[in-house]
């Protein structure tokens, strides 16, 4: 019996919990093995006091913990880091980023990978680098040719995901969290939400949201940047993080058409 194998590959401790919590409790539970690669430790992402920033190395070991229970409480079965930077990931040499996500592509085998679409979610800088690379892996790990250290036998990936925020979300969300802006340089970028058209998959997670505002909880240190949402009771929370599992299916070798799936698994079942 074929094994069914969920990867998704993102670029922040807590990235996982509040993109799709609830996507991968679903899957969990259902006995899809599952897996995360995290591009940094979150070094950088302090959203509390100034004062009380524990400084990059500290905030990393706090982070990485958080992740730990996090994907504990997801029954998330492996988890593994590529060691860049938090606020540097797109400032890695690209042929080793690459070569370091064929590695876990190629060990773990999956049917499905999920990552960041091109537009990072809200312009992050990060999410955009690890959507490229994580695209690009896909194509290497899948070349006989390819060689990563290991030589792990090649592996092609059936299905490839974006992960995305569509309109009606967004527009739940926004009273909560205001404008979603983050500056880059001279830009301020901002959250761009998917017209409800493009998405392609919607999985539904309504069972699972309370699960998956339990692992955002495991993310202690970033409560303070979910601004309103974090006051919510568990019921309230749940019922919008439902609305989540929304995602664009940038490949697939075994299905298409406009009609809307609602299982990354559709035809591989």
């Amino acid at each position: 019996m074929l094994t069914l194998k969920l990867l998704a590959v993102f670029a922040h401790p807590d990235d996982e919990s509040m993109g799709m919590g609830g996507t991968f409790a679903k899957y969990s539970a259902e006995g899809v093995e599952t897996h995360l690669v995290c591009a940094s430790r979150g070094e950088r992402g302090w959203s509390g006091p100034e004062e009380q920033d524990p400084g990059p190395e500290r905030l990393g070991q706090i982070r990485t913990a958080e992740l730990e229970n996090a994907v504990k409480v997801l029954g998330i079965k492996s988890l593994s880091f590529l060691g860049y930077i938090d606020g540097d990931v797109d400032q890695a040499d690209p042929a080793e980023a690459i070569e370091r996500i064929v590695t876990h592509i190629r060990k773990i085998n999956p049917q499905v990978v999920v990552t960041f679409s091109p537009d990072g979610s809200y312009g992050h800088p990060d999410h955009i680098a690890i959507g490229q690379f994580t695209s690009a892996a896909l194509v290497c790990a899948a070349d006989s040719r390819y060689n990563d250290p290991e030589n792990l036998p090649s592996h092609r990936v059936s299905k490839f995901y974006y992960m995305v925020d569509g309109e009606n979300f967004v527009n739940t969300i926004m009273p909560y969290f205001g404008e979603i802006t983050f500056p880059v340089g001279e830009q301020i970028r901002g959250e761009v939400p998917w017209a409800e058209w493009m998405i392609t998959t919607r999985i539904d997670t309504a069972e699972y949201s309370r699960t998956a505002w339990k692992a955002i909880k495991c993310h202690a240190s970033q409560q303070s940047s979910l601004g309103g949402l974090a006051e919510l009771d568990e019921d309230a929370a749940a019922a919008v993080l439902a609305m989540q599992g929304t995602f664009y299916r940038a490949f697939s070798l075994v299905n298409g058409g406009r009609r809307v799936e609602t299982d990354f698994f559709e035809g591989l079942r």
